[in-house]
């Protein structure tokens, strides 16, 4: 693209020359040979004067008073009857300009100019004019050569802009050139890399808290599914395998969250659902996990609260809060119930060493962790709570105490419809 911009401005430049040029050469000659005319019959007027003056006056005529009085360098005859012609200067050879002047006593005068003079002032003007041509041409050429990288340059850039972020590389070039329609080519290049980038956030994002999320109900399921396969008692294996289920529902609700939550985490439903039920399925769910490790979880509090959320996503916030507590924390865990205000309260609290001052401020930021772990849990937790209309706060570090915070219903009746928003 830059050798065809250079060359199409090179050929324009060197069109306008060349027609320009010819036409002002021609111009130029015309005007030297016409001005060499003029000079030289102006020149043979003034010598006839000065011939008449001096034949009036009575005074010599000669070859040393007319060059004197005159100061001519051209070659002139002077022709006056009744005596001999009279020359000055060298008689030119080859074809000459030349100029003549009458008087009315017949005297002639007859000046002559070779025309090599006027070849040698014709070369020197087209030496002129080569000369502010090629300068044209030179100007021409560094102007097509920054044009032309003007353009090409951003071009360039586009095109690898596009490549790059056909690689996968959804980063902004926030270059811009100063020309109106390659800018609009790379406001929607940078346009299309942020839309591309926030999808590959998202899809990222929702990778790892699937990841996340699933590990916990995987895990338990495997665990019922365990003692199904060690149990000999009918009864045993029917009420784990009741429990799988349930598991497995919970599970499928868990995946549908997620999907949710990616496309938009503002869409959902909440629901009128009691809160002790939720707490007691995750303490069922838990406790073995505890009683593995040697230690305990316990429940206590107001009991017969009911809420606006969605069970699933509560339910996903206090396994996350108890699974926290089980790799970070120490001793009892014990979760309780109380009222505050119009909103219903679960805190989640432990007997270990408590939240590192440091990450006290940033402990549900993403991938900030106190241990070797993936510092997700704690994120999407409160993203779960507050796409349900709660919060999750950190109440205290020494020991540490979670709370979620829900809106409050008060207790009606066991039909209540539920509040979808």
């Amino acid at each position: 693209m830059r050798r065809r911009l250079i060359n199409s401005t090179l050929a324009v430049v060197l069109v306008v020359i060349a027609v320009f040029g010819v036409s002002l050469v021609i111009v130029e000659t015309r005007t030297i040979s016409s001005s060499a005319q003029e000079s030289v019959d102006s020149e043979a007027i003034r010598l006839l004067s000065l011939v008449d003056n001096l034949l009036a006056d009575g005074e010599e005529i000669s070859p040393g008073v007319l060059v004197e009085r005159s100061g001519t360098k051209r070659y002139a005859l002077i022709e006056i009857p009744g005596r001999a012609p009279i020359e000055i200067g060298d008689r030119p050879g080859g074809s000459v300009i030349q100029g003549e002047a009458k008087g009315d006593d017949r005297v002639q005068v007859t000046v002559k100019e070779p025309w090599s003079a006027i070849t040698e002032e014709v070369a020197r003007s087209l030496l002129i004019i080569a000369g502010v041509a090629l300068l044209a041409v030179i100007a021409a050429v560094l102007l097509a050569v920054r044009q032309a990288n003007r353009l090409a340059s951003p071009l360039t850039d586009l095109a690898e802009s596009a490549e790059r972020l056909g690689s996968g590389d959804p980063r902004p070039g926030h270059k811009r050139y100063g020309v109106p329609e390659l800018d609009r080519v790379a406001d929607v290049l940078d346009a299309s890399a942020e839309r591309i980038a926030r999808m590959l956030t998202a899809e990222r994002r929702l990778a790892a808290d699937a990841s996340h999320q699933l590990r916990t109900p995987l895990t338990a399921l495997s665990m019922r599914l365990e003692e199904i396969s060690e149990t000999d008692d009918p009864a045993t294996a029917k009420e784990e395998a009741s429990i799988a289920l349930t598991q497995v529902e919970r599970l499928t609700d868990v995946v549908e969250r997620l999907l949710t939550n990616s496309r938009d985490p503002r869409t959902g439903s909440a629901i009128v659902f009691d809160l002790d039920e939720v707490v007691k399925q995750q303490v069922e769910e838990w406790r073995p996990a505890y009683r593995s490790t040697g230690r305990a979880l316990v429940a206590s509090g107001k009991q017969g609260m009911r809420a606006v959320g969605t069970p699933g996503a509560v339910a996903q916030v206090l396994a996350a809060l108890i699974e926290n507590s089980l790799m970070h924390g120490g001793g009892t865990v014990a979760i309780r119930t109380r009222v505050t205000g119009n909103q219903s309260v679960i805190e989640v609290t432990d007997e270990g060493p408590g939240v590192p001052a440091d990450l006290g401020a940033r402990i549900f930021e993403r991938t900030i962790s106190g241990r070797n772990s993936t510092g997700i849990g704690l994120a999407v937790a409160r993203d779960l709570a507050e796409a349900d209309g709660g919060r999750l706060e950190l109440l205290q570090q020494h020991p540490p105490v979670f709370a979620l915070f829900l809106s409050r219903v008060a207790r009606k009746r066991k039909d209540d419809p539920p509040l979808v928003r």
